[in-house]
């Protein structure tokens, strides 16, 4: 097994002063990427409104998602050859000059432009992370780290819309953007000590090479996989924009999800769209998970204001619920390390938030009190905390030095699609139906066959 790139003494935490700067800076990065993607979600009808942008509404949040693929490729291909420290660099500076670009916009083209640059750079430093993790922690601390990184999503979760807003009202929605500029650098500045030190992990086994240095290696620049990603990027977009379309909408969605598919499959290792077992499953399982729990959690709050009249504050808590759930689960899964294994986590995590889905299923069908959707939403948090930090560690168990940025890209990429098919086809879904109901119904329908597919594919991560 290869050596990190940090020393420390056997048994250090990730908070050992060996990987402390690191560790902090790390889950400092994740959670402003997570502040701004929840901050921007708050602001945004105040900006299409100032503006006069309810036509580009949609593309601001599609746009970066369908960017941020091509980002995740390239990141990986770079770190493959190079080692992370560049792409973290060049993808840290790329995401604050999307910020920077949205946060000083005049019009709504440029507050998209903006984001579409700041979706490229947040995509390539999920990636680099990855790679960094794998550089620098053994693998006996990745199940720890992976859970700080999820918990770096709750307190933007916690405070993210309401700070947002607050900002919005007294200063400008200006400064929801600006004000993450401020604070990357210092994050980035937490990382660069232990990124000298990080090993280039190049093809030819020289793992003494400094990350400084240009490393030789065996893995070549794959432009190809730009291409693709492109084309994949284009699929997504088309996707998300193919439910303002009343008559094409279908068609346009079903020939996006074709090319989609085509377009990744160079992106993910072989097999992963026919689930063959170990890491082609590990990938599959990320996107069909994420398919099945933000496709449905999307229209959880819009079921309790519609159907059980509740405010959107309170309905906001259910998600609230769900993410202090993620948290603690990640935090749970890390603490049994090898008492709990990678399969067995996954598959318990699949079947936690299929049932919670169905749950929500019952309660649209049936009219049951919405307690029973809510407490089952805290049942899916609790299902994505055991499984998705357990999917990144087989991820990084199961690559090379070689592949490890290829194979976090493929994880990323997946994650997103998966996403991103679901919540197009969610919305078609929603609205072929006459009547709210029947609505709800269909698109929890839909997200519990997904968890489902996600669930019986679940057994075959293991190698």
């Amino acid at each position: 097994m290869r050596e990190s790139a940090v020393s420390a003494p056997p048994g250090a935490g990730i908070l050992h002063r060996a990987y402390l700067l690191v560790t902090v800076g790390a889950c400092a990065l994740v959670f402003l990427a997570a502040f701004e993607s929840l901050a921007v979600t708050t602001v945004m009808p105040v900006v299409s409104r100032e503006l006069g942008g309810a036509g580009l509404y949609a593309l601001a949040f599609a746009g970066p998602l369908a960017t941020g693929v091509i980002g995740m490729v390239g990141a990986g291909n770079w770190s493959d050859r190079r080692g992370p420290v560049g792409p973290l660099l060049a993808s840290v500076a790329v995401f604050a000059l999307g910020l920077l670009v949205a946060g000083t916009a005049g019009t709504m083209w440029a507050v998209v432009a903006g984001r579409l640059v700041q979706g490229l750079g947040g995509g390539a430093m999920t990636v680099a992370l990855y790679v960094v993790v794998a550089r620098v922690y053994p693998a006996v601390l990745h199940p720890r780290i992976f859970a700080a990184f999820s918990a770096a999503w709750v307190v933007p979760s916690l405070v993210g819309p309401f700070a947002a807003g607050l900002v919005a009202q007294l200063a400008s929605w200006h400064w929801v953007f600006l004000g993450v500029v401020v604070l990357v650098l210092p994050a980035l500045a937490m990382l660069l000590p232990a990124l000298r030190g990080v090993r280039s992990g190049n093809a030819n086994g020289n793992d003494s090479v400094d990350a400084s240095e240009p490393a030789v290696t065996s893995v070549s620049w794959a432009p190809g996989r730009l291409a693709w990603a492109a084309l994949a990027a284009l699929a997504v977009l088309g996707l998300n924009l193919s439910s303002g379309l009343p008559a094409a909408g279908p068609l346009l969605a079903g020939a996006a999800v074709v090319i989609a598919l085509l377009a990744v499959r160079p992106l993910v290792p072989r097999g992963t769209l026919t689930a063959r077992r170990g890491l082609p499953s590990v990938i599959l399982i990320r996107g069909l998970v994420a398919a099945g729990f933000f496709g449905a959690e999307v229209y959880l709050p819009y079921l309790l204001v519609e159907r059980y009249a509740f405010s959107p504050t309170f309905a906001g808590l259910t998600l609230t619920g769900g993410a202090l759930a993620w948290a603690a689960a990640s935090g749970v899964q890390s603490r049994l390390g090898g008492r709990l294994g990678s399969p067995a986590a996954v598959r318990i995590g699949s079947v936690m938030v299929l049932l919670a889905i169905t749950l929500a299923l019952v309660t649209t069908a049936l009219g049951w009190p919405p307690a029973v959707a809510i407490a089952g939403w805290v049942l899916a948090g609790g299902g994505m905390g055991l499984a998705y930090p357990r999917l990144s560690v087989m991820t990084l168990a199961l690559s090379t030095p070689d592949t490890e940025g290829f194979n976090s890209s493929a994880m990323s990429i997946s994650d997103s699609l998966g996403g991103a098919l679901a919540l197009a086809a969610t919305g078609i879904v929603f609205t072929a139906f006459t009547t709210t109901a029947a609505s709800f119904a269909g698109v929890f329908v839909l997200t519990a066959v997904i968890a489902a597919a996600a669930v019986a594919i679940a057994p075959r991560v293991a190698h």
